[in-house]
C-alpha cells in the first residue's frame, strides 16, 4: 500500500483527497500547514506528498524546499492561481507536478497515480556508466552531474529529462517522445510542461547548454 501525505490548511480539502485516495487503496496522513509537513517527512516515509502551496507558518514552496534538503519524495503541488510564474518556480524547486484548484479529485488520483509509477520505475531503472563530455560528467549510477568539477543541483525531473537526453546522444527525440518516457504515458499535463523543463536544464547546464539542440517542429537532441 503506498502512502501519501496531504497537506492543505483547508480541512474540507484534505477530506476530500483523503476520500478518493483511500478508495483508490491508498493510506493517508495528513499535515494542515507547512511546518508539520516537514516534521512528518522526518518522521516518517512518503511515496507521494500533494501539498498546496498558500498556508499559515510555512507556505508550500517553502516546504518544500525544506523537505528537499533530505528526501526525493515526489511532490504534487496544489494551488487556487495557475500562473506561469507559480508553475516555474514550483519546478525549479522540484516539484513533479502541478493542479490548479478547484480540481476533478479523479484527475488528482490519476496525476497521483501517474507519478508514483514513474518514480517506482525510475528507482530501478540505474545504469553503473559515467560519461564525460569536455567539463561535462554525468554520473549514471549516483545520479550526479558535474560542470568542471562542480557537482549541480538539478530537480528530479531534470535529472530524468537530461538522462534520457544523454542515453539517446545523437538521435533526434521528438517532444511525444520525451513526454511518454519522461513523464509517461498518462501524463496529463500541459505539453509546455517539457519546454519548461528543457529552459530549466539549459540554465543548470550553463556554458554547456549548448548540447541540447532545439528542432524546430519536431523536439530536442542531445548532440556532443
Amino acid at each position: 500500500m503506498y502512502k501519501l501525505l496531504v497537506v492543505d490548511d483547508e480541512m474540507k480539502i484534505r477530506e476530500i483527497i483523503k476520500k478518493y485516495a483511500i478508495f483508490e487503496g491508498y493510506d493517508v496522513i495528513e499535515a494542515s500547514d507547512g511546518m508539520e509537513a516537514v516534521e512528518k517527512c522526518k518522521q516518517e516515509t512518503f511515496d507521494l506528498i500533494v501539498m498546496d502551496i498558500m498556508m499559515p507558518e510555512l507556505d508550500g514552496f517553502s516546504a518544500c524546499k525544506a523537505i528537499r534538503k533530505f528526501s526525493n519524495t515526489p511532490v504534487l503541488m496544489l494551488s487556487a492561481r495557475g500562473e506561469e510564474y507559480d508553475k516555474i518556480h514550483g519546478f525549479e524547486i522540484g516539484i513533479d507536478d502541478y493542479v490548479v484548484k478547484p480540481f476533478s479529485p479523479k484527475e488528482l488520483m490519476m496525476r497521483v497515480q501517474a507519478i508514483i509509477k514513474r518514480s517506482q520505475a525510475t528507482q530501478v531503472d540505474t545504469q553503473k556508466e559515467i560519461i564525460k563530455f569536455e567539463g561535462l560528467t554525468v554520473d549514471f549510477t549516483g545520479r550526479l552531474v558535474y560542470i568542471d568539477g562542480e557537482k549541480i543541483e538539478m530537480s528530479p525531473k531534470e535529472y530524468e529529462l537530461f538522462f534520457y537526453l544523454v542515453r539517446n546522444r545523437g538521435i533526434a527525440l521528438k517532444r511525444e517522445q520525451l513526454i511518454n518516457q519522461v513523464w509517461g504515458y498518462d501524463f496529463y499535463g500541459d505539453d509546455r510542461t517539457l519546454d519548461t523543463h528543457i529552459k530549466l536544464l539549459r540554465k543548470s547546464l550553463g556554458t554547456y547548454s549548448h548540447y541540447i539542440v532545439t528542432l524546430r517542429g519536431v523536439g530536442y537532441r542531445f548532440e556532443a
